[in-house]
């Protein structure tokens, strides 16, 4: 649901954008010149109703086919495990560390000091310090990188060594059929920014060659894959903040296929730059609390009033069951399917019926093998705007009749949305859950919105053995994306 995406936004924006001479976008009725912020609620609109009853009826109708009870696959050439997960996070790039610190409830969220921000209405987000890529990238390549590819590289080659792949393992593999898919929602935007301003600086003879090479979307994955020497399927997904989970379903299926034995798949984001931060800021999207950053991001608060950007990259090790058992692989969890739709409805606006995100989570518990009652862990686009975070919630329910035994929480009240690498993260987020029989903890809960009628782990960390868990993800252009995850048991 695009409302779901980065910001959350109901827009009047037509779907094949808007001339100069016609009318300023609005967003939730407000125009982008007015002194109204737009997030705050003070002037917010429903969404617009859907036209042609009949034809919606007639969609609704083609989708509910007679299926069998559900069925979890049992081929063990088809059967997708996760062996290993690696991260670059504002709390670090330790998988363990990380979950530790969403345990404790700790904020990542700080002023920005990488720039300066004071003249920005935002000047707070979830800005990594104190990277290193020591050991995972050559010192000369390092210099030239953008973050975006640099976090690519090293949560990788991280994954890579928490499957027992290091190094000194990985030449064991068949490295023709291994392959790499990493996503992002921007891209190499600091080597873009960079180039830009060197043309209308300098001119063009200034401009790096490696601009277009490091500025586009796929370069992560081909670096990646250079970098390890996978041979197998490459290339990247660009679905704005449905992402990471774009490319987890696509690599469990080329998995499935045979294509693949094994794939390292997920999400990286570094835009917590000028021209990144500025963007979001013209689009009214972001959190103005600037005197209270680490309490900006509260998903479900009734007082929450944009959400705060983030970075990173997570990225999962995907293999085939029969695969990982012949190379006698540490085996954390089990992916057991997903699903991807698209609204067709809107570049920005919700649908009204909600159809697409119902359908979707509908999809992929049908792919996954399970039934709703399942279900007892959902990890959350919940990004901390008023009309995603209701949105999603309400999808929700019309999935899970019950919400009783269901625990939802959200890891961007800690960490900031990291756009096209948020699922990547939160999918690390929803496999140490499975691990470690803990669930993070949803902060900054202080007004609940009273619809929610879910436990969201309020403030505070909570023992909970989970059967079957969902991660949800979604973005701009009405992409949504929903991964299944469960223990693994043989």
């Amino acid at each position: 649901m695009a409302s779901l995406a980065f910001a959350g936004m109901a827009a009047s924006v037509p779907t094949c954008g808007f001339s100069h001479g016609g009318p300023r976008p609005r967003f939730y009725g407000l125009s982008l010149g007015e002194d109204v912020p737009l997030l705050c609620g003070n002037r917010t609109r429903k969404p617009k109703k859907l036209h042609h009853a009949g034809h919606m009826a007639g969609i609704r109708a083609g989708l509910s086919t007679t299926v069998s009870a559900p069925k979890r696959e049992e081929d063990p050439k088809k059967r997708v495990v996760i062996t290993g997960m690696g991260l670059v996070s504002v709390f670090g790039n330790d998988v363990d560390a990380y979950y530790e610190k969403l345990l404790e409830g700790q904020s990542g969220i700080t002023l920005i000091d990488r720039f300066d921000a004071s003249k920005f209405p935002t000047r707070f987000g979830g800005q990594i310090r104190g990277f290193s890529s020591d050991g995972y990238i050559d010192p000369k390549n390092d210099r030239r990188l953008d973050d975006c590819l640099r976090y690519c590289l090293v949560s990788g080659k991280k994954a890579l060594e928490d499957a027992g792949l290091g190094q000194d393992n990985i030449h064991k593999i068949d490295k023709e059929r291994a392959g790499v898919l990493v996503g992002t929602g921007m891209g190499g935007l600091q080597v873009f920014s960079d180039g830009v301003q060197a043309l209308i600086d300098k001119g063009y003879r200034r401009i790096t060659p490696f601009f277009i090479p490091y500025a586009i979307t796929n370069m992560g994955s081909a670096l990646l894959g250079i970098e390890v020497g996978f041979m197998g399927p490459n290339y990247s997904i660009s679905t704005a903040c449905a992402t990471s989970n774009y490319c987890f379903y696509a690599a469990a299926n080329h998995i499935r296929r045979g294509e693949a034995d094994i794939m390292l798949a997920g999400g990286t984001e570094a835009a917590i730059i000028p021209i990144g931060l500025g963007g979001f800021v013209a689009c009214r999207a972001l959190s103005q609390r600037n005197d209270e950053p680490h309490t900006a991001s509260r998903p479900w608060d009734k007082d929450r009033d944009g959400f705060v950007m983030g970075e990173g990259s997570g990225v999962l090790v995907m293999e085939s069951l029969e695969h990982a058992m012949k190379r006698g692989a540490p085996i954390i969890a089990e992916y057991l399917g997903g699903a991807i739709n698209c609204d067709a409805y809107h570049m920005t606006d919700p649908r009204a019926d909600g159809l697409g995100v119902s359908t979707c989570i509908e999809r992929s518990l049908i792919d996954a093998g399970v039934s709703p009652e399942e279900v007892n862990y959902i990890n959350a686009h919940a990004t901390s705007t008023i009309a995603g975070d209701l949105a999603e919630v309400n999808a929700i329910k019309s999935v899970f009749k019950n919400t009783s035994e269901i625990k939802i929480n959200a890891t961007k009240s800690m960490i900031g949305h990291c756009l096209g690498a948020a699922g990547g993260l939160e999918a690390i987020a929803t496999v140490k859950a499975i691990n470690t029989g803990w669930l993070h903890p949803t902060i900054n809960q202080f007004n609940p919105e009273p619809s929610v009628e879910f436990d969201t782990v309020a403030n505070a960390k909570k023992q909970h053995e989970v059967n079957v868990a969902v991660s949800n993800s979604f973005g701009f252009g009405g992409h949504n994306s929903v991964v299944v995850f469960a223990p693994y048991k043989p």
